[in-house]
């Protein structure tokens, strides 16, 4: 029961990643906000995870989140920390050919949400004497992807935004993390990948197989533990070796 007394805030915690991760973070003792777009998807889950309540919350809104991380620490006392998971996929095209309505969607959801929800989570972890960030990236953050522009480039943002949060809160006790996973089969990635995909997907890894977002989730828990307070600034990959190659 590492995180006993603590509370965690988790954008896009209702389903996939997100969710594993809410009842992971449970799961230790961890009092969890679960944040989503969606309502009834994070008053699901945070029905599922003892200790967890649900919020309403737009990333893409900067106003909207400085509000809803007000509520949860009304709600809860306090913030220790929080994993900025929430994020979209997109269609897979060549970079001339992106639609821009895409373009904007996606760095609005993936990089700008990240930045909002940091702004708004910062001063809370502040104010009660620090906390760890994890925020959720990818391998696309580490790498080139084909047809996946605004995905890369919002992850590759994501990924120098961690090291900006780390070097600016450092001596204020605010570790800032990312989390880059490779494929991982959720709700969201199945219904945009073919079931045909997937063993091609798999046979990339060196471990035979995407990694499963509870494994995802393990990463993230040791993150924001005090087992990681020397770990911030950095990346962490939980890809069955595909960077390897």
């Amino acid at each position: 029961m590492r995180f006993a007394g603590r509370v965690f805030a988790v954008t896009g915690g209702g389903s996939g990643i997100g969710e594993a991760i809410v009842y992971r973070l449970a799961s230790e003792g961890a009092r969890v906000a679960v944040l989503d777009l969606k309502e009834e998807a994070a008053a699901r889950v945070a029905k599922q995870a003892q200790g967890a309540q649900s919020f309403v919350a737009d990333v893409s809104d900067s106003q909207a989140m400085v509000r809803v991380m007000q509520a949860v620490v009304d709600r809860f006392g306090r913030l220790d920390g929080a994993v900025n998971n929430a994020g979209i996929g997109g269609p897979f095209l060549p970079t001339a050919e992106f639609p821009l309505e895409w373009w904007d969607r996606i760095i609005s959801v993936n990089l700008s949400g990240v930045f909002y929800s940091l702004r708004a989570e910062i001063p809370h972890l502040e104010r009660h004497g620090g906390g760890a960030i994890v925020n959720m990236s990818s391998l696309a953050g580490l790498l080139g992807e084909k047809g996946l522009a605004a995905y890369t480039a919002a992850k590759h943002g994501v990924e120098g935004l961690t090291k900006i949060v780390a070097l600016e809160y450092g001596l204020k006790g605010i570790r800032c993390n990312s989390v880059c996973p490779t494929f991982v089969r959720t709700a969201l990635t199945a219904a945009e990948v073919p079931d045909e995909a997937w063993a091609k997907f798999d046979a990339m890894h060196a471990t035979g197989r995407c990694p499963t977002a509870e494994e995802v989730a393990g990463m993230v828990a040791f993150l924001l533990s005090d087992d990681a307070k020397s770990v911030t600034g950095s990346s962490h990959l939980v890809d069955g070796g595909v960077a390897a190659h």
